[in-house]
């Protein structure tokens, strides 16, 4: 039994932010939504220019170090938009602080610090959330309730295809894009929320069997990839992910195919419902055209709904959707594909009993 303190009722839940780069504006208008319950009241960078621009378009007073800001700023919960790479240190002082984390994707990149930082929570009684906001599209929404309804009866073949383009620019952006120890890869870090749909939506792996390659860009990790995957459940599929598709992103998709139904779930980043048929009529049915939308962004709009559980949680009114453990299910994935890739092997999961 882990033990939590208490709920924050008679005031406003308070926000602080580590990492004020290319993801920190969508953790920045989410709390904006959710004004009358949350407030952002500390932000921290080491490069000063992002640092004040931060703290102006939000009013947050602003801190060069995460050490600092937790010694002075009364945040409830802290949020990690730093490399991938510095996650897990980060996760495992602000635990030790006493203090809530929120970890953005991929909670770490390597399967032992994934778990050091569930432990450290643990330790310290607090809360672990890992972002996971593209589970809360309504599109994957309704995949998931028809998986979980077993609309599709016995669930035969699935297939996830990433294809990206993120060019030189990107990657020499910052010093530490591209590599293993903060970044990660294609699948680590542009493709991470897809992995989580392997678990999430279809259950648990039973083996795999990956290749990477790094075919256009001057990066240590790779830039493609393919998984073929056998589920327990029996289902056989792959994923496909490259950043190389010319001349923009192309599509970020799920498809299902079943005894009883078949569905994919299309777009640029999982936004259409491109196919949606079963052997038996269903509720849901009915709010498939209302669940696609138009976007150009990969990050799609699930934030505001991430930070709605987030908030309800320090409230004491829900339970976690996505905490460390359920994070360290597609890190689990993740890790076993780069081992598959390294070692030109099937690899049998879980990776340790």
């Amino acid at each position: 039994m882990r033990y939590f303190p208490p709920a924050v009722l008679d005031r406003k839940i308070r926000f602080a932010l580590v990492g004020c780069g290319r993801i920190a504006a969508n953790h920045f208008n989410a709390i904006r939504e959710h004004a009358q319950r949350c407030e952002l009241v500390g932000v921290c960078d080491v490069d000063p220019a992002a640092l004040e621009a931060a703290a102006l378009q939000t009013g947050a007073r602003p801190y060069r170090d995460l050490a600092t800001m937790l010694a002075h700023s009364e945040a409830d919960a802290y949020i990690i938009a730093t490399p991938s790479g510095l996650h897990p240190q980060q996760a495992i002082q602000i635990a030790a602080a006493g203090r809530h984390v929120i970890t953005e994707k991929p909670m770490a990149t390597r399967w032992e610090d994934g778990k050091r930082m569930v432990a450290a929570c643990d330790a310290a009684g607090v809360r672990m959330f890992v972002v996971k906001q593209n589970r809360r599209n309504a599109t994957l929404q309704l995949l998931k309730s028809a998986v979980d309804k077993k609309r599709f009866g016995r669930i035969y073949m699935v297939n996830l295809n990433v294809f990206w383009t993120r060019p030189d620019a990107y990657y020499n952006s910052a010093k530490w894009r591209g590599t293993w120890e903060f970044d990660g890869g294609a699948f680590m870090n542009q493709a991470s929320h897809y992995v989580d749909l392997i678990d999430w939506i279809v259950g648990p792996v039973e083996s795999l069997q990956a290749y990477t390659a790094t075919l256009a860009r001057d990066i240590e990790v790779e830039d493609t990839g393919v998984i073929s995957l056998r589920w327990r459940n029996g289902a056989l599929g792959s994923m496909n992910v490259t950043m190389l598709t010319y001349p923009r992103n192309l599509e970020g998709s799920i498809t299902i195919l079943g005894e009883t139904g078949t569905a994919r779930i299309g777009g640029v980043a999982v936004n259409e419902v491109q196919q949606w048929e079963f052997a038996t009529p269903d509720e849901d049915d009915l709010l498939v055209r209302e669940a696609s939308y138009q976007t150009t962004s990969v990050y799609g709009f699930g934030h505001p709904l991430y930070y709605d559980n987030v908030i309800k949680v320090l409230r004491g009114e829900a339970e976690p959707e996505t905490d460390g453990r359920e994070g360290l299910k597609s890190l689990e994935v993740l890790v076993a594909a780069y081992m598959s890739a390294r070692d030109g092997k099937r690899v049998a999961l879980p990776l340790e009993y």
